[in-house]
Order: structure tokens, then sequence, then C-alpha cells
């Protein structure tokens, strides 16, 4: 794993971080408080991490209707209010970077989402967040 990967893997980390306490206070600008967070919270994400943390929050918050759109789309049965918490903002960051990071290869997006969900979401989350976010990738 190369120093770019370990520094987006922990920001894809802390971004869900970030997005799930938003999922509490949708008021929150968690994009600004990025860096005082990490900080405040004595939490060991480096600055690099930290930024791209942020943007990734940043564009997932800005299109936060399109990728829900997308997401309920491509989730049979799925509405986006009946998801836990955790496996809608993995699929909300997910999409996210799949729509504003066009740089990232799609593979290693869903990857990264399903590695998440396997780390924070419960047995069931990787497998249905492969498959929603493979499902979304062909918009």
């Amino acid at each position: 794993m190369t120093a770019a990967t370990g520094t987006r893997r922990s920001g894809r980390a802390y971004a869900l971080q970030l997005l799930y306490a938003r999922d509490g206070d949708p008021s929150t600008d968690v994009a600004g408080a990025a860096v005082s967070w990490a900080d405040a919270f004595d939490l060991e994400v480096d600055p690099p991490a930290q930024l791209f943390a942020r943007d990734l929050v940043a564009a997932a918050s800005e299109r936060g209707a399109e990728l829900d759109e997308l997401i309920a789309s491509a989730s049979k049965n799925w509405r986006i209010d009946r998801m836990s918490r955790v496996d809608r903002n993995i699929l909300r960051l997910g999409a996210a970077e799949l729509v504003a990071f066009r740089d990232v290869p799609v593979k290693v997006v869903i990857n990264e989402a399903v590695e998440l969900a396997k780390r924070f979401g419960t047995a069931e989350s990787s497998a249905f967040v492969n498959g929603v976010l493979d499902r979304t990738e062909g918009h």
C-alpha cells in the first residue's frame, strides 16, 4: 500500500465519521469542521487525510440530493431513510467519490467502500454496499 493509498483510506474512514455526525444534525458544516475536529478530538488523522476527508464530505454534502437519488435508484427495495446510518453514509461517500473524483478507478472506490462497511457496518453491510455501488457505477 502506497502512502497516498493509506492517506486516502484513513481520509475515507474519517469522512465516514464526519458524515455520520452530520446525520445527527444536518445543519452542521462537517466539511468546514474536518480539520478542527481532528485536532479537537486528538484523532490520529494526518493533514493530507484530513483534507481528502474534507473534500469528500464537501462533495457528498453539495451533491446530497443527486447522490441519494442515484443510491435509491440502485438499491432495489431499500429507501434511503430505511438504510442503516452507517451503510447510508458509506454509500454516500462511495457515490460522491464515483461522481466527483473521476481520477480514482471505480473498482478502487467500490473496494474501499466495502472495506469501510466491513470495518464499521454489520455482517451484511459489505455485500449490500458492494451491490448498490456496483449498480450505481453505471449511471
